[in-house]
């Protein structure tokens, strides 16, 4: 008798990939469904499954970018919209099951590495999911430690398996950025420190073949720009810009990165032709993505003195249909503008604008920018 479930449900698993990092996410979950269907017994099937549409949540939600994860960890909770019902519950479904059949996996055979990992990979979806969509940050670090000691088990049990390091580089750089009684408390739970071990095991992930190597390339383009390696954040984006050309969300990264790290002009070119693959881009977009765009063009254009046609795309991006960080951002950038014109009554009024913004929509690296242009 020929088996084809196992090769079938790993082929849709690749091709839905493809789909769901093309920003295809609709084509990508029909495929994931079917793989499910095709060969229910494969964990790694529902967790897939799981994971797209954990993807799909937070691209509805807007909360795809690096700006979102770059402000400090201030805050144990926080008030975020509900997921919709259908998405929230499928998740759920997928995710138990991917988590009881690798525990199953894993009791019938505790010196397998796979199954460790794939348990792992599991339950650390679970934490990103209480934090990210659920909101409840300390409690998505607290759920994270089975993942954590899964993934150190992959490691301890097979050395090569590079892509387990991507879960175990992630809490360990993450501990090492907490103030020290929450680091503390960390160290008490079992999670491990280290700023250059964390990013040097998610960097071993990125280089890898594993499954995992393009979430380790998107957490690298975070923590290189929280570390200010804007070259190297840039070179990762230009080699995802290669693999999915689709998405233009990575060119939006290229663009912001270039600005963070003072190269304007290339910053300027990457995002007029992100703009104009937007207005091409027939596909759903992030809730006030035309805002964005313009925002991430606007404070690029701050920085060439190129005033007037900065000021067109800041206005476009204080309007209302915008995120509220995106105003708020963008009235800084209008507030700094005023600055370089000697107009200091409208960059005072422009930093208020910009404080009560980004005090709204949880944005403390704007509101800090704002206070001091304000005084």
């Amino acid at each position: 008798m020929r088996v084809v479930s196992a090769q079938s449900g790993n082929e849709l698993r690749q091709r839905a990939s493809d789909l769901a990092y093309n920003l295809d996410h609709d084509e990508a979950l029909r495929l994931l469904r079917q793989a499910v269907a095709i060969d229910p017994g494969d964990p790694a099937n529902h967790r897939a499954l799981a994971s797209t549409i954990w993807l799909n949540i937070l691209f509805r939600r807007g909360a795809v970018t690096v700006d979102h994860y770059l402000g400090s960890f201030s805050r144990t909770s926080i008030e975020v919209k509900k997921p919709p019902a259908d998405l929230d519950a499928e998740f759920k479904r997928a995710l138990a099951q991917a988590i009881d059949l690798s525990e199953k996996r894993v009791a019938a055979a505790p010196r397998d590495a796979q199954a460790h990992y794939d348990l792992g990979t599991a339950l650390g979806l679970r934490a990103s999911y209480i934090a990210s969509v659920e909101g409840k940050l300390l409690a998505g670090f607290t759920a994270a430690r089975r993942s954590y000691d899964e993934q150190e088990r992959v490691l301890a049990l097979d050395p090569s398996r590079k892509d387990a390091g991507l879960v175990v580089g992630t809490y360990r750089y993450l501990v090492s950025t907490l103030s020290f009684p929450v680091r503390w408390m960390a160290y008490v739970a079992g999670f491990g420190g280290g700023r250059e071990r964390g990013l040097r095991l998610i960097e071993e992930a990125a280089g890898g073949k594993g499954d995992d190597r393009t979430d380790a390339m998107f957490a690298l383009v975070l923590l290189y720009n929280r570390e200010q390696r804007y070259a190297d954040a840039l070179r990762i984006l230009a080699d995802l810009r290669r693999r999915y050309p689709r998405n233009r969300l990575v060119l939006l990264e290229e663009g912001a990165t270039a600005t963070r790290g003072n190269r304007a002009v290339e910053a300027e070119a990457l995002l007029t032709e992100g703009i104009a693959m937007l207005a091409r881009d027939t596909r759903p977009r992030i809730p006030g993505e035309t805002g964005l765009w313009h925002y991430k063009r606007g404070a690029a254009r701050v920085l060439l003195n190129r005033h007037e046609d900065a000021l067109a795309d800041l206005r476009i991006a204080v309007q209302p249909e915008s995120a509220g960080w995106v105003r708020g951002r963008a009235h800084l950038e209008l507030a700094r503008l005023a600055l370089q014109e000697n107009r200091r009554e409208d960059a005072r009024r422009e930093a208020t604008l910009a404080a009560g913004e980004c005090e709204k929509d949880y944005d403390p690296i704007c509101l800090n920018a704002a206070k001091r242009i304000g005084k």
